[in-house]
């Protein structure tokens, strides 16, 4: 049977798995219920499966007819903390937690696609990994490779995709290179001496300082990065005071350094550098830290051809996006794809007229459901297409 064919009979499973895992979303490391459906499914189909690895994580094995490489496939599992506001019949029954980026879809999809390819087993010359992550938003895929995610049978390559709201239903969006940015999280506290809003003069102002702090470490991002490598700091909390006529004894500061470049180290080493300087010229005593979010996310040249070579035949060639894709948002599938040969890509779901073209992570987001056979299909001809490329005395031929 022709794989859209295949996709096309399974329809009305796969937008029921859909609408459950967004009806029932869980938070990072808490995706019991999840975890369960999903172990549940695979083991179902028959699929060797492992649970417990980074708390809540799943993973299925699907062993080919014949020996090869191992390919993982990987979806992500945790919903939001966001209020859900969309009028759905199958919004959210767990206040304050959403599945406001998509990961209902990708678990799904990646399900539907299992059983399709288990269909295939005769094409698989190798095994195929279905890796079902805890805690993207939060940088689980580290853990997982901690728990040996990518060991016993030891994994090859990897590919991921992720529904892409700025992308239309019907495009797909692939570039080689870096594609998401490294992340790094930042607190900085700024301690100077507390007194009367009337008598600046005895007292040592940490505010003053801290407003000095934000506007001067804007240079590094403006004056000293080459601007074909960018570079992006944001505060997104400051936090001080308790009174409006007295100065505070300290402030604190947060934010994010995100970077499409290698030398992230660089920038957190310079900014580091600018904040020492400037709470020692105000009088100030400061401490640091940083907490990584997501390392930058590189997509492997050979992978990314592999990618957009299928996707030419999953839609029309025209709506294989290469540009204007790279985003300075993180996404913790760098942890594969720094330690094996892997590419992410993007499946577009924005549809003005059917109110999917909200931001990920607002209260209103959604997806077209129109959008997931596409990302089926992504998954299962890109797995076959992977064998047949790596082992070339094949003469199986993909099915049409």
């Amino acid at each position: 049977m022709k794989i859209k064919g295949e996709i096309e009979g399974l329809h009305d499973e796969l937008i029921q798995l859909r609408r459950d895992f967004h009806r029932h979303p869980e938070l990072g490391f808490e995706e019991h219920r999840t975890s369960a459906i999903i172990a549940k499914y695979l083991g179902g189909l028959g699929f060797e499966v492992k649970r417990g690895l980074a708390k809540t994580g799943v993973v299925g094995l699907l062993r080919g007819d014949q020996p090869g490489p191992t390919l993982l496939l990987r979806s992500d599992m945790d919903a939001l903390p966001i209020q859900e506001e969309n009028d759905l019949p199958f919004k959210s029954v767990n206040d304050g937690k959403m599945h406001a980026c998509g990961h209902d879809a990708h678990m799904a999809m990646l399900l539907i696609a299992a059983k399709i390819l288990l269909n295939h087993r005769d094409e698989i010359r190798g095994k195929i990994k279905f890796a079902f992550q805890p805690n993207e938003e939060e940088a689980g895929a580290e853990l997982m490779v901690e728990d040996g995610v990518l060991e016993d049978p030891g994994v090859d390559a990897a590919l991921g995709l992720h529904i892409f709201s700025p992308l239309k239903t019907g495009e797909i969006g692939i570039v080689g290179g870096p594609i998401m940015a490294s992340s790094y999280y930042f607190k900085l506290t700024i301690r100077g001496k507390g007194g009367h809003g009337g008598a600046p003069h005895r007292a040592v102002d940490p505010i003053i300082c801290a407003a000095n702090v934000v506007q001067a470490v804007q240079s590094i991002q403006t004056r000293e990065i080459d601007a074909l490598k960018p570079t992006v700091i944001t505060f997104g909390k400051i936090n001080c005071g308790t009174f409006n006529i007295v100065i505070p004894e300290e402030i604190e500061l947060e934010g994010s350094i995100r970077c499409l470049h290698d030398d992230d180290e660089g920038i957190r080493r310079r900014f580091s550098e600018i904040i020492e300087n400037i709470c020692a010229a105000y009088r100030t005593k400061y401490e640091l830290k940083f907490k990584c979010g997501n390392r930058l996310l590189r997509n492997d040249p050979e992978m990314t051809e592999l990618v957009r070579s299928v996707a030419e035949r999953v839609v029309k060639a025209e709506d294989v996006i290469g540009s204007g894709i790279r985003t300075m948002v993180g996404e913790d599938f760098a942890e594969f794809a720094l330690r094996v040969p892997s590419a992410f890509y993007f499946i577009g779901t924005g549809n003005e007229g059917k109110g999917t073209d909200y931001p990920h992570h607002h209260a209103r987001f959604n997806i077209d459901e129109d959008s997931l056979p596409i990302g089926v299909e992504m998954h299962v001809r890109t797995a076959l297409e992977y064998f047949k490329a790596h082992n070339p005395s094949s003469n199986i031929s993909s099915p049409p």
